[in-house]
This record gives structure tokens, sequence and C-alpha cells, in this order.
């Protein structure tokens, strides 16, 4: 017996769903939307058991019953529904009650990040006992701790995604326990007697979480997994990969789909395309690189030149809800660690079928633009191709023949060399348009790790940007900006690239600092990136424009995935997509797939793919960039940690990177290595943290330490486990801001 015998009053039509065309066009059975489901309890106004739901919405096929079953749990994960002891569904009140993700800190305490944007919740020592990095949970706030932070106390944990932990073995005392390599883990993990195997003390393990932790016991786990010795070659990408759960194996139903893969094209899959073999497109890329997505042609035109820019047709081999799909969702991003690299597709299509190799047949989308001599874009089109790579060039060896007029590479390359000459002339007329723009352009120094034997640092060395690299960059950069546009034009729901300018609180500690050195940022309440680069270009003869730079970078925000069009303020643009790179992205194959979906002139409502879907998608990928980028940094700051192990007790220059109420980081000059001099270690002062002015102040001696500064420092300790290099002041060698503040005064 349903609701509806027994509740005469209920006003609920259940026949009315708002969203039944949403989802008749994602599923062959459709079954209530979340609104409607909402909906339904809100009116029945108490909660409501599955079968209670399954009988309101007369669902008997099992199918569905199955699918709703799904779609509840989907509600409570994302703290839509709570699900009581009675085993029924009620509705969460947003007032009282924040759903979101938990961050863990290594000091025991954590943070609740609402899913709906707002403010992150302050969870205490305590309130954190229960929960682990990354699960997500209920919290009701609570007050307001010491520092001015809203409070929150838990209610629910609503899912638990640490499911498996790495780390290190010890045995002591007869308590045996796991050390989480990832340190948003504060808790160690506890391991009885009959779980431990053949693990020994000292090893790296993998374990698996048995019971999860609560308010009076550590979480127990089981060990799976022995990889090795703690200082064993490659041990680092290892404990990464599973410590931040990076999926690295291939399931065996993709394996299955791809096993009828070959490495050419097949031929029915050209047919209905533009054909593009014929023209000279050419792969610029880094010397390492093994994909390739991208390919290249310039032309010269009466009124300016015509660009061709030729990515790899992913989106025809990763059909939507296929089980290469479903597995490049939830890699959504290849991770590049030094010299390994864990793609977000099969090496089939990554290095094959989707990368554009010279000489061989390649399914390409082509964004095609016609510019003019001021290097505008006056029209941009979008179609489906088929094109063959003419050659595979580096950035060296296009910097050599553009700029070092290489005799020797231009006599290897010679019919390619005109056309190389034109895709230099029309980057040069872009780049003066870019500037004209405002587009942000910092000099920020990236790194090289080079092995030896054994897998040891030799050296880290800096990567240079020749002109080859920035004229590739402009080309993907135009390409995308295209992208979205024409998406914005069709009304069909897509994932953009958003990168807001910088909030109230930090654009007004960026104005106090620069108003400490005697300079403006223009712009008011709302600067823009011309604004940026004015300032920074005024200041690039100083000794501390270093400095400076640093602290405008620090001032933006972070950029992410979401369907909003909110533009990319870095590069004072007003909408922006990721379209160039759909082998390691999975953002830019959404893209493709939004393109195709215009280009076959269908109506944006059925795309396969709604707002609500983007939103969630934006989310995932965002998420998935941050755990990629944190695996790497966690895999590179262990390389330099055991690169410094033989240098303890040597003298270094270096400049200071941050200051904290702590102490400040120094990065050492032409090793790239960052250390930490922490507080205690710098004279026998009280010193005071100034975060407007990124220094510390002594309150005795006047001794100023800041952002920028030359200082000469000793390796004191390296932490292998904690992934830290201490330093120790050796002396203060020069302070720019210092020095240009006299200066002034003296005017």
């Amino acid at each position: 017996m349903t609701l509806k015998s027994k509740n005469k009053k209920t006003t609920f039509k259940a026949s009315k769903d708002p969203y039944a065309a949403r989802e008749a066009a994602k599923y062959e059975n459709p079954i209530p939307s979340r609104e409607l489901i909402l909906e339904l309890i809100g009116t029945i106004g108490k909660p409501l058991s599955r079968e209670e739901i399954s009988g309101e919405f007369d669902l008997a096929d099992e199918e569905q019953v199955e699918a709703l079953r799904r779609r509840l749990r989907a509600m409570e994960r994302d703290g839509q529904l709570m699900f009581n002891r009675r085993q029924k569904y009620f509705l969460v009140d947003g007032k009282d009650l924040i759903a979101g993700r938990i961050l863990g800190h290594s000091d025991g305490f954590g943070f609740l990040r609402p899913d709906d944007g707002s403010p992150d919740l302050f969870l205490s020592p305590r309130e954190m006992r229960s929960l682990m990095h990354n699960d997500r949970a209920l919290v009701r706030v609570s007050g307001v701790d010491r520092k001015g932070r809203k409070e929150g106390t838990l209610v629910e944990v609503l899912e638990r995604n640490t499911k498996q932990v790495v780390g290190r073995f010890f045995h002591e005392r007869g308590v045996s326990y796991v050390v989480p390599e990832n340190k948003n883990i504060a808790q160690d993990v506890l391991i009885p007697h009959t779980e431990i195997g053949a693990a020994e003390k000292g090893q790296i393990v993998v374990v698996d979480i048995i019971e999860q932790p609560s308010r009076s016991r550590q979480p127990i786990g089981k060990v799976v997994e022995i990889l090795g010795r703690h200082l064993a070659p490659g041990m680092e990408i290892e404990m990464a990969v599973r410590s931040h759960e990076l999926p690295y194996l291939w399931p065996d139903a993709l394996l299955k789909e791809i096993e009828s893969l070959s490495d050419q094209v097949p031929e029915s899959a050209k047919a209905n395309r533009v054909d593009l073999r014929a023209l000279p497109l050419v792969t610029i890329d880094g010397e390492d690189a093994r994909d390739f997505d991208d390919a290249v042609f310039v032309r010269k035109t009466k009124n300016g030149w015509k660009l061709w820019v030729a990515i790899a047709d992913v989106s025809y081999y990763v059909q939507i809800n296929s089980e290469l799909d479903q597995e490049a969702k939830n890699r959504s991003t290849s991770v590049y660690f030094p010299e390994k690299v864990i793609p977000m597709l099969p090496e089939i299509l990554s290095n094959g079928l989707c990368s554009l190799n010279p000489d061989v047949d390649r399914l390409c989308m082509v964004c095609e633009l016609v510019i003019n001599t001021e290097g505008t874009v006056l029209r941009s089109s979008f179609y489906e191709a088929v094109m063959r790579s003419h050659a595979r060039l580096t950035y060296t060896e296009v910097a050599q023949i553009l700029v070092e007029d290489n005799q020797a590479l231009k006599k290897k390359y010679k019919p390619l060399v005109p056309h190389l000459n034109e895709t230099y002339s029309l980057f040069k007329a872009m780049r003066q348009r870019r500037e004209e723009r405002g587009a942000m352009d910092f000099d920020t120094q990236e790194t090289r790790i080079l092995f030896g034997a054994e897998r040891k640092i030799e050296k880290i060395v800096p990567v240079v940007r020749n002109d080859a690299h920035k004229l590739i960059e402009e080309f993907m950069i135009t390409a995308n900006m295209a992208a979205a546009r024409f998406l914005n034009r069709k009304k069909i729901p897509k994932l953009l690239r958003i990168h807001e300018g910088p909030g109230p609180e930090k654009l007004l500690a960026l104005k106090t600092f620069l108003g400490e050195l005697g300079l403006h940022l223009s712009g008011e309440a709302q600067p823009t990136p011309l604004d940026y680069m004015k300032l920074l270009e005024s200041v690039k003869d100083r000794p501390d424009a270093h400095l400076i730079q640093t602290v405008l970078l620090r001032s933006m925000s972070q950029a992410v995935y979401s369907p909003e069009i909110k533009g990319h303020f870095g590069l004072a643009l007003d909408a922006y997509a990721h379209f160039t790179s759909p082998i390691r992205r999975y953002p830019d194959l959404l893209v493709h797939r939004a393109i195709k979906h215009a280009l076959q002139s269908k109506p944006p409502e059925s795309f396969f793919y709604g707002i609500s879907d983007m939103v969630a998608l934006g989310e995932h990928c965002s998420s998935c960039e941050r755990r990629a980028d944190e695996a790497t940094r966690d895999v590179v700051n262990w390389l330099k940690c055991e690169y410094m192990m033989d240098k303890v007790g040597d003298v270094f220059p270096g400049i200071i990177s941050a200051v904290t109420s702590f102490g400040f980081f120094v990065e050492l000059v032409d090793i790239y290595v960052e250390g930490l001099v922490h507080v205690s270690n710098l004279a026998q002062d009280f010193f005071k943290f100034d975060p407007s002015s990124h220094q510390l102040i002594g309150e005795r001696t006047g001794m100023r330490y800041r952002l920028g500064d030359s200082v000469q420092v000793k390796v004191v300790r390296v932490d292998l486990d904690e992934k830290k290099i201490d330093f120790e002041l050796f002396k203060k060698t020069g302070s720019a801001a210092i020095k240009n503040k006299r200066k002034r005064r003296s005017k």
C-alpha cells in the first residue's frame, strides 16, 4: 500500500516531473528526478523509506527500483537527503546543516569545505577524530573559535573516501601501526597482529581500512601490499600514487573493450571529414614528449593570415559511457611525474591512434581562424577532419630555425621553413595584441630534475622558455578562446576554464603591501589584468621586482572548471575553454563532444549533459587536477630532500620565498630547493609577523626578514618522511625592498 491510499491530504502529483525530458534523454528507462524526489518528501512532510518512495512513483520494474536505490544513495552522499536509523530518508535543513568535503591537517584539526562554496568551517581535533581527509560530512555551525573562524560540529559522515592508505610500518611495544604518507591524515592506522602479513618495521606498505575511525578509536587497517624499502628507486612515485589514490591500473572491462583497436585509423572513420592530409601541418613539442595532441599550420593571406589548429579527435574513440569514458572521467587528467607518466588514456590511444605522429593518417578536430595583420581574430570555424603530420618538430629546433638562423636545420626542413616563417610573423602580431589586451605573462621559473644511476638526482636545471614555446602557447590559447565563444553562441552546456580576479581581502592585502613600497595598483576595487601588467612593467628594473611579482601572483584565485561564464582574469578573456589537450584532460574531451553536438545542428537541450552535470563534472575535474598537482609536488619534494641528504652542514645562498608566523622559507639559488628557517633559530629576539608586508620584524633589534630578501643558510636537517628541509640562518646578505624605501626618502 502506498502513501496515496493512507494520506488523502497529499497534494503531490508524481506524474508532473519538470525534468522528465532531461531524464528521458539520459536514460532508456528513466526514473523520477532528484528535484521531484525532494518535492515528494517535502510535500508528504515526514521521512519516507525507499519502498514508500518507490510506491509513490509506481515503480515496479526491477531496473527502475535499483536505479532509484542508487539515486537515493547519491543524494545522501551529496547531502541532499539523510538516512535515519529507521531506514527512512528525510530532507536536510540547509539553514542548520552544511554538507561538504573534509580537508585534514597534519596537526590534527581540519576544515569542512562546503558544497555551496561558502567559507570553510574549522573542525577541532576532537571533531576530526571520527573523520579522515577527503570524507564527506554534514556539520552544524556551533560557534566561532578564538581566531574568529566559524567552527563546526560533526552531525553525520555522508561518505567515506579513504579506503586505503600508504605509509611506513612500525612495531613498538607490542603495537603495530602505519604512519600515513599523506600528511593530511593525522591519525596513525592501527594494525591488528593477524593483519600484519609479512610486513617488517620501516617498510612502505599499503593498508586497507577495515574499520573507519570513531570518537573513541583510531582507524584500523590490514596490510595488503608491501612496496619495499624506504629509499628504493622509484618508491616516491609508488607512495604518491597510492597515497593520493590515483587510478593507475586499467580495469579488465576496459582492456577487453580496446582489444580490437589497431595502430591504424579505420578507413570508415575517415569518411565525411575534411581532408587536410596535403596541408603541411606540423607538431611542435618538447624533446621528451611522447603524445602529440596538437598540430599547426599558418598561411599568409591578402589581409593577414589563416591559422589551422588541429587537435586529436579523442571523442571519436572514447564514446560516452563506454569503459574508456568511465575510466577517463575517473582519472580526469594525466599525471606527470619526473620521467614517469600515468596517462588518462591507454597507450594505444595516447601514444598511438590519438597522437598526431608524423606521416600517418589521424582523425582530428580543427579550429580554423582568420586573423588580420594586427593579430585580431576575425572569424573562426570548427570541423572534423583527417590529417597527416608533415614533421615532428621540437621547441629547440623551431627556435634555432626562426631565431638563431640555424642553416643546418633550415636545410633539413627546407620545405617547411617558409611556413614556419609565416608562423613566427603571425605569432609576433598576436603577441602584440595580447600585450595590448593585458593578458598576464609572469616570468616564473620552472625546473627539471635530471637523474643519474639508481634514479638519484644529478642536478636540478631551469627550463628555458623560448619563442617556440610561446608561439604554440599563443596559438593554443587562441583556439581555446574560439571554442568557448563558439559554444556560448550555440548555448550548449559546456565546461569552461574560469579564473576569477582577486577577492576583496587579497586585494586589500596587496594594495597595503604595494603602498609600503610607494607603488599603486590602478583599477580601484576591480583592477584589470592590464592594471597588473602595467604595474609589473613599471617595476621590471627594480631589484625587488621578483618580490613584487610573487605578491601579485599570490593575490589571484586558483583557476577551476565550471559551466559559469565568469571569464579568465589571467588571460584577460571573457570566455575560455580547454579544447587543445583531450588526450590528457577530460574537460577538453567534454568540449569536443559539445562542439560536435553543435556541428550536427542538434538543439542544446538534447545534448547528453545538462548544466547540473557540468557543475558536477567541473567540481570533479578541478578536484582531480588538484590531486594530480599534490601528488606531483609530493614526489618532487621527496626527491629534493633525498638530493639534499648529503649536504647537511653546507652553506648556500638563497632568496626568502615565503614568510609565515613561524619562520620563513628560503629557495636556494641555482639549486631550486626550498627549506624552512624556523623563527626559533633566529637571533635572540621576539619576531612579529606582518602579513601585509610579508615580513618578520624583531621587536628589540628591529631586524627584518622579508619576502625577496637575500640570505645565506646552512642545511641542518633533512626529513624524508615529512619531506621537509630545515635551514639555519648563516647571514642576511641583502634587502632590496628596504634599499628602495631609503632611496625614496632621500628624494
